[in-house]
C-alpha cells in the first residue's frame, strides 16, 4: 500500500502463548464456549438473543458457556436469556483503551476460558473464533448474525466475510482449516523475538539490580 515506517509483528495474541504456553491447561476439554456477536460503546446490536440461545440449545451437547461483551453482560434481559437456557453466562470484562488500564487481563482470562472447551462458536467469524482455533478448539459459525447500527456497508458486512471465508461458516467447520486461516490471521510467520522487538521500539534491556 506504500507505506513506510511500519513493522509487521503479528497479534498480541501470539505473543500471550509464548509467554503462557501452559496457562490454565486441563486434561479434558468439556463443552462449548459461544460469543454472541456484540455492539460497542457507540453502537448497539440488535437481535433476538433468546432465540439465538434456543438455537444453540439445538445444536450443542452441552455444557454451553455463553460470553457477553461487557455491554450485553450489563443488560439483565441478555443475561436472562442464556441463563433460562441452562448456559454458564460469563463475560471477560471491559478491553480498555491505551488511555487507561482496563482490559489488562483481557486476553489472559479469555485464554484460560477457551483452552477449558472442546468447541468456540458464535454467529460471526471474529478474533476469538481464530484465537480458539489456535488453541486447539473446534470451530463454528452459524446463527443469526444480528444487526450493528449503523453497520457501515463499506465493509461488506455478513456477505464479505461468508465470500473470503466460506470454510469457516457452518455448525462443523475442517479443524485443518481453522488452523491454518488462524495462523495467517494472527500472522504467527511474523512473531518478532524479544531482541527485534526491543530494537524495533527502543526499548532497553532490562538490567538487574
Amino acid at each position: 500500500m506504500g507505506r513506510r515506517g511500519h513493522y509487521v509483528i503479528g497479534a498480541p495474541w501470539i505473543y500471550l502463548l509464548e509467554m503462557e504456553p501452559k496457562k490454565a491447561a486441563v486434561p479434558e476439554r468439556k463443552g462449548t464456549i459461544w460469543y454472541p456477536f456484540h455492539g460497542w460503546e457507540k453502537h448497539s446490536v440488535s437481535g433476538d438473543h433468546a432465540r439465538l440461545a434456543a438455537e444453540i440449545a439445538e445444536v450443542e451437547p452441552g455444557p454451553v458457556t455463553i460470553c457477553l461483551y461487557w455491554l450485553e453482560f450489563a443488560n439483565p434481559d441478555i443475561r436472562r436469556a442464556y441463563r433460562s437456557a441452562g448456559f454458564r453466562v460469563i463475560c471477560h470484562g471491559e478491553r480498555g483503551s491505551r488511555w487507561d488500564g482496563k482490559g489488562r487481563d483481557f486476553l489472559s482470562g479469555q485464554l484460560t476460558e477457551l483452552r477449558r472447551h472442546r468447541r468456540v462458536a458464535s454467529n460471526r467469524l471474529g478474533s476469538a473464533l481464530f484465537y480458539g482455533a489456535s488453541v486447539g478448539c473446534e470451530v463454528a459459525v452459524y446463527g443469526d448474525p444480528m444487526q450493528l447500527e449503523d453497520e457501515r456497508p463499506e465493509y461488506g458486512g455478513t456477505a464479505r466475510r461468508m465470500r473470503l471465508w466460506p470454510e469457516l461458516h457452518g455448525v462443523r467447520v475442517d479443524p485443518e482449516a481453522a488452523r491454518e486461516a488462524a495462523r495467517q490471521e494472527l500472522g504467527f510467520e511474523y512473531q518478532a523475538t524479544p531482541e527485534e522487538l526491543r530494537r524495533m521500539f527502543g526499548w532497553k534491556r532490562a538490567r538487574c539490580a
